[in-house]
């Protein structure tokens, strides 16, 4: 064996550049030299173990393929050592005295071109090992090769722009790096603390992992194998370990691709909404990792913000193995996978939907809410959306759905729109005048519950081409799509005495109503508010007016005047006409009660207070004839 006397390096001047920047600039939790450290001993022991198929003469042959962190909390040193492939004098002068071996120079052109901020080169140019002088006052690396005629050797450095590099004796195969913490980052020797950034970020090393001899529980990295040697049991285990969760899955999606970014995906819906039991807003839930090491635990814009209900992880072998969540967040290859992941779940619940559609409402019923708020808030995936979403309609049963594609396999052919009603029940709904003349042509009309149902359909505008319409808007032609069913109807004032009732109830109510007009919608109901708007439906204009309420001008402005709607061929409608020749006070006092009650049906009546004293007056007079 040769003699190797001690040995003095100076860096490079761009090399010291370099590493002055992974100190000072390049990360921005101090604590990532652990998952550094790890990372690398995990990978050596990894050439290792393929070293092992092919060549029979290994140095060291019957050393366990483990990784061992110990630390002096007193003393303030730490030291990780992995029994792997080792490293021969030239490969510590290419891997910890270049720094970059794949360029310095690259390095820091690449460095300029994006900021000092763009850490996403760090797993470009395997500069991680420095991140130690962080922490560290001092380092020393020793090594002892694979090969039966290597050497062992110790590799030191302060981290000052010099190295230096001799021989020494007695060193195990592998790599074992000791370092003396700084003053300020000496809780980093605390096992506690040790075990805690271990098993953040590196849970799913494959190799054991022991801190001051005890061993700690790792788990597989299942993303990484096949579906077919994975069991149920895995995966929910693997769920309730990776989320930290009680519930189990409802399903998984498990998928890898190549194009266009190598990726290995694990996701997981839940059983329960944590949202719906009040606990607040859900965090996101997906974890990401570069070969099982983890980059973010909560990145930025991995997913869109209406998918935070989703667990599991994703693991990209072309990211780079950086820490820093700003220029994640800003990063191409996020915005990649993204695209990628979002299009896949979406496909994923396609396919329940169709394949096991029991499924697939249930998993509606907790998590729905999540997709609608997607088609308000995403309008690159609305379209895949919108054939996601589920409603109640007049044509299913109480508790059953109906898809939008299969509310238009169901439309006349000449309806050219997809009605819906809003309000708390379905109760609400088919007790309500905007409902009979629906009900009355077997036209279906979806049922909305949720405050949010109609700013989906008011972001969505349309679905196939056929447009939302609320049920209430005043210049829907239902004749058009479909006559009555019902052909024994009351007959109705003539036209004349018709049209003299509405001028009667317009002046009547003046500036409360800015149209009267009879109307063919109306079966059972004397009267109902219209709207103009076919998207502006009564909960909106509610919500408008609390806006305004306080924004200070919701007062000023009044209630706005509304469309006044009136079945002519209803009798208290008949009544009222003939009304008003003898008791034409009467008449005014029915006319304003008819608008109130119209105004319940609606949803627009806040104050009842005035109606129902109009309502004893009435009833007075009626009672003294």
């Amino acid at each position: 064996m040769s003699t190797i006397t001690p040995e003095r390096h100076e860096f490079q001047a761009e090399v010291k550049q370099v590493l002055d920047i992974v100190v000072h600039s390049l990360y921005t939790d101090k604590e990532i030299f652990v998952r550094e450290l790890i990372s690398n001993a995990s990978d050596a022991t990894e050439k290792l173990r393929h070293t092992q198929i092919t060549e029979k003469d290994i140095f060291d042959a019957d050393l366990d393929l483990e990784i061992q962190v110990t630390s002096d909390e007193e003393a303030g040193t730490i030291t990780i050592q992995d029994f792997g492939i080792g490293m021969t004098h030239g490969e510590l002068i290419e891997n910890l005295g270049t720094i970059a071996h794949s360029g310095s120079k690259a390095f820091l052109a690449a460095l300029k071109e994006g900021g000092e901020r763009n850490e996403n080169l760090i797993g470009q140019f395997g500069v991680g090992f420095y991140s130690v002088f962080m922490v560290a006052d001092a380092v020393k690396v020793y090594t002892r090769s694979w090969q039966p005629e290597g050497e062992s050797l110790c590799w030191s450095s302060q981290g000052d722009g010099a190295y230096e590099i001799e021989q020494v004796e007695g060193e195990r195969r592998g790599t074992r790096i000791v370092f003396t913490l700084k003053d300020e980052y000496k809780d980093f020797a605390k096992k506690d603390k040790l075990e805690g950034i271990i098993k953040r970020y590196s849970s799913f090393v494959q190799f054991p992992i022991k801190v001051d001899g005890d061993e700690l529980q790792t788990v597989q990295a299942l993303w990484l194998k096949s579906k077919n040697d994975i069991t149920e049991e895995e995966y929910k285990a693997f769920y309730k370990f990776q989320a930290n969760a009680f519930d189990e899955p409802r399903f998984w999606l498990h998928f890898a691709a190549d194009a266009p970014i190598s990726i290995n995906t694990l996701l997981f819906a839940p059983t329960e909404n944590m949202e719906g039991f009040g606990f607040g807003r859900m965090e996101p839930g997906v974890s990401l990792y570069c070969r099982k090491v983890l980059i973010d635990s909560d990145p930025k814009n991995l997913l869109p913000d209406w998918l935070r209900f989703v667990r599991g992880v994703v693991d990209s072998a072309d990211l780079p193995l950086n820490i820093s969540r700003e220029s994640m967040q800003d990063s191409a290859l996020i915005q990649k996978l993204n695209k990628v992941i979002t299009k896949r779940f979406l496909k994923t619940l396609e396919e329940k939907a169709k394949k096991e559609p029991e499924v697939y409402n249930d998993f509606w019923k907790s998590f729905g809410i999540f997709l609608k708020e997607g088609v308000t808030t995403d309008f690159t995936h609305r379209d895949q959306l919108l054939k996601l979403l589920r409603f109640e309609s007049s044509y299913t049963e109480e508790g059953s759905t109906t898809s939008l594609s299969d509310y238009l396999s169901r439309a006349p052919e000449g309806q050219k729109e997809i009605f819906y009603l809003s309000a708390a029940s379905r109760k609400a709904i088919e007790a309500g005048p905007y409902f009979e003349a629906f009900k009355a042509r077997n036209i279906e009309v979806l049922y909305l519950y949720e405050p949010i149902d109609e700013f989906v359909m008011n972001h969505a505008r349309a679905f196939e081409e056929k447009n939302f319409t609320s049920a209430d808007s005043a210049d829907i032609d239902l004749d058009a799509i479909a006559p009555e069913t019902d052909t024994d109807k009351e007959e109705a004032l003539e036209q004349a005495s018709a049209d003299e009732l509405c001028k009667f109830i317009k002046e009547t109510l003046g500036e409360e109503v800015s149209e009267v007009a009879a109307s063919d919608r109306l079966v059972g109901s004397p009267a109902m508010i219209v709207n103009n708007d076919k998207m502006m439906t009564a909960q909106m204009r509610k919500m408008m007016k609390a806006m305004q309420q306080q924004s200070g001008e919701g007062d000023a402005a009044g209630e706005p005047p509304v469309k006044l709607q009136i079945n002519a061929r209803h009798p208290l409608v008949k009544n009222l006409a003939a009304l008003r020749g003898s008791n034409e006070a009467l008449a005014g006092l029915i006319s304003e009660q008819l608008l109130d009650n119209a105004r319940v049906a609606a949803g627009l009546m806040e104050d009842p207070s005035s109606m129902i004293q109009r309502n004893y007056k009435i009833l007075e007079q009626l009672s003294s004839k």
